[in-house]
């Protein structure tokens, strides 16, 4: 009891430190992360394509998925964009890595005191720039807690409505009239964030907790955090991104979906036309 005790203690002056550490006004912090997703092939190709070749692609679709970021961040504003890494050599073709480029998000913004989002998007050639409200989330907090590297995490969760038909599922979309395939799924996303640095942003569009996200596992995507820098030497102007059309989060996601079905629908025809190879 008493030890338990001394270990509340410790972390609540720990978490009073953080705060008083984060009032000061030139405060800016960077925090590292690495985000992994997994991709469904089980109907890719369907019985034209051999098992090594399913492995083949998605083994390189793997590596396209394994992405590094830095969210640069203040107390009310955050700046969320790629590490830029050098292709490997033989990585295979430009045209996999234009595809998958065009379902990577783009430098994002963050104004929590705004509650706005800008992020520039580039998708397939165009350029958009995205603005809305920042999402609203209505996070449970669970109680539990973990270690991520030095600082102490809290778990929080909420259900969240996404698309079904997301690139990073081929499943056949349905070719009869009693196949149906659902619009939407809902997932239940699981972060975890620390008080220590009480800033309520975190990577991708996540934020609105008591503290920074350190991690997120939502669907087939996790997003760690690896390295945190506070009051870096160097700090980083945190600006909002200005380029391309203006559209809203819908109207993109509509943009999206209606290419991702031309992108199936030529794939389909390619394979009933004897495109396909074995």
């Amino acid at each position: 009891m008493k030890h338990h005790f001394i270990k509340i203690s410790i972390t609540c002056f720990a978490i009073f430190a953080s705060v008083m550490a984060f009032a000061q006004k030139d405060f800016q912090g960077k925090a590292y992360y690495e985000s992994k997703t997994s991709v469904d092939m089980s109907s890719f190709g369907g019985g034209d394509m051999s098992d090594e070749r399913r492995k083949q692609i998605a083994d390189r679709m793997k590596s396209m998925l394994e992405k590094s970021f830095i969210l640069t961040f203040n107390q009310s504003e955050s700046f969320y964009k790629e590490e830029e890494k050098l292709e490997a050599p033989g990585s295979g073709g430009s045209r996999w890595g234009a595809m998958m480029g065009s379902f990577t998000g783009g430098p994002q913004y963050k104004s929590v005191k705004n509650r706005l989002l800008l992020q520039e998007q580039e998708f397939f050639g165009k350029q958009f720039l995205i603005k809305d409200s920042l999402p609203k989330l209505n996070w449970k907090m669970e109680g539990e807690t973990k270690q991520i590297g030095q600082y102490t995490c809290f778990k929080a969760t909420v259900t969240k409505t996404i698309d079904a038909t997301d690139f990073t599922s081929f499943r056949r979309p349905p070719n009869s009239e009693e196949e149906t395939a659902p619009a939407t799924k809902e997932i239940e996303i699981v972060a975890w964030y620390t008080m220590q640095i009480p800033v309520n942003l975190g990577p991708d569009d996540y934020w609105g907790l008591p503290g920074l996200i350190l991690e997120v596992n939502a669907d087939k995507t996790t997003i760690l955090c690896s390295k945190i820098v506070l009051n870096p030497e160097d700090k980083d102007a945190i600006k909002a991104p200005s380029k391309g059309k203006e559209v809203t989060k819908a109207e993109y996601d509509a943009i999206v979906k209606k290419k991702t079905e031309e992108m199936r629908e030529n794939f389909r025809s390619n394979r009933g036309g004897g495109g396909g190879r074995r």
